[in-house]
């Protein structure tokens, strides 16, 4: 059932980036890499995942949004 919820989330991502602009898919591309990358730093290191993730979304999204600023 997870696996099912976690396809739909993805499509449903997916379709919702077509119409946004580079400067708003880089912000919410930053965010959710930033995510991935701090709740695994954290993981490692033997923090918080959830703070990790937190934090990582927060600089990912300020880094995608400055670099998709610059895309246009």
């Amino acid at each position: 059932m997870k696996k099912i919820a976690a396809l739909i989330l993805a499509a449903a991502g997916l379709i919702g980036c077509t119409n946004m602009t580079p400067q708003q898919q880089g912000t919410v591309s930053g965010a959710a890499i930033g995510a991935a990358a701090g709740a695994g730093i954290a993981a490692i290191s033997g923090g918080s995942g959830w703070t990790g993730a937190a934090i990582g979304a927060v600089a990912g999204g300020v880094i995608g949004n400055i670099k998709g600023s610059e895309a246009k």
